[in-house]
């Protein structure tokens, strides 16, 4: 995607540092945060200047190949399992994160010369994250009708990916198609990553939109104004049950009541065939202060974090919910539009 005629990844490597976009920031501002270190990369993941289910996962294989590239010659392959382990500590639900470690880890592993192995290993799990996306949009796309109204939950955009995204990419297809289509963004609270991260993508790529309270999704929907919903996804289980930014069931659960098709936007890499079902779905449970303070800016022009709750209050503050596949119209990947259910997963990865 284009930022002021830039076009960006979200995260690329160059030499021994990680490169991304600190998401943290915008839409305030857009600057590139430089990690040096795999410990700062892992810092970054956890404190979501990166974030995303894609993006994590590229952040993710790129802080493997530091790890690679910074281990001492004696006690190799035990620095380079610390490292694993640190890394895959940050974001306990994201399934591209641990396929990310494990492929560029393995390949270090297979190869006579360990860190060039890992970075070429990690430069295809980012560039496959891109074709993936890129693929996704376009079959996508073919669910949207002209003057379609889609509603969207967080932000599974380019800003979530390397490029491209997952839920937005059929949109973006679409009207780069010349289909007109309308979107409706959901804050997505607590970290508002729909009225931050999402309006501000389809705000750049000119898309009509309007951002919407999240608890407005089923009202829309019983008045007949959503055509139809994508969301991206952080961990698909073999039976289809998906873990999504949380709010994302309770927004399934109301398309179900009022007939709206609900779509959830993935890569073949957020699945995880070793995981049975919703039961065996880690949900992250993150610092009470997203919930209690929000970030903004000031009439001044200067971000600053305010308390825009009771004071003394404390709060709980899951990361994701796990929307049962019932609910699920239909998970669309680079391979084709699958029904969420286990047999046709198993299909899709050649099983």
């Amino acid at each position: 995607m284009r930022v002021k005629q830039n076009h960006y990844r979200t995260v690329w490597m160059d030499r021994q540092s990680v490169f991304m976009i600190d998401q943290n920031l915008l839409p305030f501002q857009f600057e590139i945060f430089e990690s040096k270190t795999y410990k700062e990369s892992c810092a970054a993941i956890r404190n979501m200047t990166v974030r995303g289910a894609g993006a994590i996962g590229a952040a993710a294989a790129f802080s493997m190949a530091q790890v690679i590239l910074s281990a001492p010659e004696q006690n190799f392959w035990a620095y380079a399992e610390e490292g694993r382990k640190e890394i895959e500590n940050t974001r306990p639900t994201a399934q591209n994160l641990f396929y990310a470690v494990d492929r560029v880890l393995g390949a270090a592993r297979k190869s006579q010369v360990p860190k060039k192995a890992a970075l070429e290993e990690a430069q295809s799990v980012a560039d496959e994250d891109v074709r993936s996306c890129q693929a996704i949009g376009e079959t996508g796309a073919t669910l949207i009708k002209d003057n379609a109204r889609i509603q969207t939950h967080c932000n599974a955009g380019w800003l979530a990916f390397v490029d491209y995204g997952t839920a937005l990419s059929p949109i973006y297809a679409a009207a780069k198609a010349g289909k007109k289509v309308f979107v409706y963004v959901d804050e997505t609270r607590p970290r508002s990553q729909g009225a931050r991260l999402t309006a501000w993508e389809l705000y750049h790529q000119d898309i009509p939109h309007a951002i919407v309270p999240d608890n407005a999704g089923a009202y829309l929907m019983s008045i007949g104004k959503v055509d139809l919903m994508i969301v991206g996804a952080d961990r698909i289980a073999a039976n289809g049950d998906t873990a999504n930014k949380i709010g994302t069931l309770e927004k399934a659960i109301a398309a179900k009541e009022f007939g709206v098709p609900f779509y959830v936007a993935a890569p073949r890499s957020t699945f995880d065939l070793n995981c049975n079902d919703k039961d065996g779905i880690p949900i992250e449970q993150r610092d009470e202060e997203e919930v209690l303070y929000q970030i903004g800016l000031t009439q001044s022009g200067k971000i600053e974090k305010v308390l825009v709750a009771s004071p003394g209050s404390k709060a709980v503050n899951p990361a994701f919910d796990v929307t049962p596949a019932k609910y699920i119209t239909g998970i669309i990947t680079e391979k084709g539009i699958v029904t969420p259910s286990r047999a046709s997963i198993a299909r899709l990865f050649g099983r």
